[in-house]
């Protein structure tokens, strides 16, 4: 929708607005033999939240759990029923009749092979974010779910979000006219946030299937930090180019309709965290898309403050501005005028310039008055997690494409790991967003 203070002539005030809280589909009525069975494989704090948002969802039930650590399987009929079945062997679920669907949230490194078992197998897929661990992963993720025609989400919950939504209508409309920068950052402070999960004080060999979580990882003897904190490592995990850097890539690609950057540099390093961990705890990235615009980003795991991303694309006519809580667009009128050193020059050259300058420019007036502001905010307690579960589950019922399939999920994920690729050469590195492959310069 294009506002008053898209189309400006003079500005002044602020609009707000509300974004539409209505339900998404996959929150009508559901019958009884509509139901969808899910599964869960990787029970952790991502895999447990995950899905228990699923499960709000009308006419979806939990019918089995896999992990590799007994505690969480234990858990998992804690928290959904003594009849889940639960098992240590994410194959055995694959094999389950009653399993339609299965949600992955496992470490990164895991995350390939299992969804391309279970597309094998005839289970629809949502997989957590980001979707691959290594490059040669894409080709056969994408490959396989043309092949198999099961339905792929991955979850980058953004895509399916209200703010993202209206964001890109903005930027389609000309809100803040032509795109030319987009800065973002995602802040943490506290030890949790950064990757220091809790080990459970029965953590071992016993309870653990560690030759099965290390799978294509380098054989490494038992270590209860590797298993439970995964993140830490870059060969279980993608650091916080997959972490975070993932979530502003697939926004950005969102609302900009970019397939992703052709240039990137990155810089970082342990600047605190300095705990045995092999990847950086503090990470800024530059990314130059072929649409026209930059992409800045960064991470700070020590921040000194509390948790906090921004989201600002800077346009030619405004900026736009993304938080938790809406989308807000600002402008202000551009300074015209002859230029700021007219003042030095004799006066007799003063009047000779302004009157040029009013004849090539003659003052307007519309009789008009635009806001300056507008905002966008949703509803308390909105949950783009909520939607995008939503929009899976409603493509699994009626077979129609996703919001962020295999292809998105590459493009988005293969741009930040460009980060990781770029820190660790201590180079630029070349980008082919199209045919999604890293470009060798000579």
């Amino acid at each position: 929708m294009k506002t008053a203070s898209i189309a400006a002539g003079s500005i002044a005030g602020t609009k707000l607005h509300a974004l539409a809280s209505a339900p998404m589909e996959g929150a009508r009525t559901i019958s009884a033999n509509d139901h969808i069975q899910l599964a869960l494989i990787g029970a952790g704090g991502q895999g447990q939240g995950d899905t228990k948002t699923a499960l709000e969802v009308p006419g979806v039930k939990l019918v089995a759990v896999s992990d590799c650590y007994e505690g969480r399987l234990e858990h998992s009929k804690e928290l959904w029923g003594e009849d889940i079945f639960t098992t240590k062997r994410y194959e055995e679920i694959l094999q389950r009749k009653d399993v339609d669907a299965v949600l992955i949230a496992t470490p990164d490194h895991w995350h390939k092979q299992i969804a391309v078992d279970a597309m094998k197998a005839g289970k629809d897929v949502y997989c957590e974010k980001p979707m691959i661990h290594l490059y040669s992963d894409g080709p056969e993720f994408i490959e396989t779910a043309k092949s198999t025609g099961q339905i792929i989400q991955i979850g980058s919950q953004r895509v399916s979000s209200k703010i993202y939504i209206k964001a890109k209508e903005l930027l389609e409309s000309g809100a803040i006219g032509q795109l030319n920068m987009i800065t973002a950052y995602w802040d943490r402070n506290s030890s949790i946030g950064a990757w220091n999960y809790t080990v459970p004080l029965d953590a071992s060999p016993e309870t653990c299937d560690w030759p099965r979580f290390l799978g294509t990882a380098p054989k490494i003897p038992w270590n209860a930090e590797h298993f439970f904190q995964w993140r830490k490592w870059k060969a279980y995990g993608s650091g916080v180019a997959g972490d975070l850097f993932v979530h502003l890539f697939s926004g950005t690609h969102f609302i900009t309709s970019s397939k992703g950057p052709t240039r990137a540099v990155a810089s970082g390093a342990l600047r605190y965290w300095k705990d045995g961990r092999d990847v950086p705890d503090v990470m800024l990235g530059i990314f130059d898309y072929p649409e026209g615009f930059n992409l800045n980003l960064r991470v700070n795991f020590v921040d000194g403050g509390e948790e906090s991303e921004g989201f600002l694309f800077a346009g030619s006519e405004g900026t736009m501005e993304i938080s938790w809580k809406g989308v807000s667009v600002h402008r202000s009128p551009r300074e015209k005028g002859p230029g700021y050193t007219v003042n030095t020059f004799t006066e007799a050259m003063q009047a000779r310039l302004l009157a040029q300058y009013d004849k090539k420019y003659p003052p307007q007036h519309t009789g008009q008055s635009y806001q300056n502001e507008e905002m966008y905010d949703v509803p308390p307690g909105y949950s783009d997690s909520y939607d995008h579960f939503a929009n899976f589950f409603e493509a699994v019922r009626t077979r129609k494409p996703v919001v962020e399939d295999a292809v998105f999920g590459f493009r988005a994920a293969g741009a930040a790991l460009l980060s990781n690729l770029s820190y660790e050469r201590d180079a630029v590195v070349h980008w082919d967003p199209v045919a999604m492959k890293i470009v060798e310069k000579g």
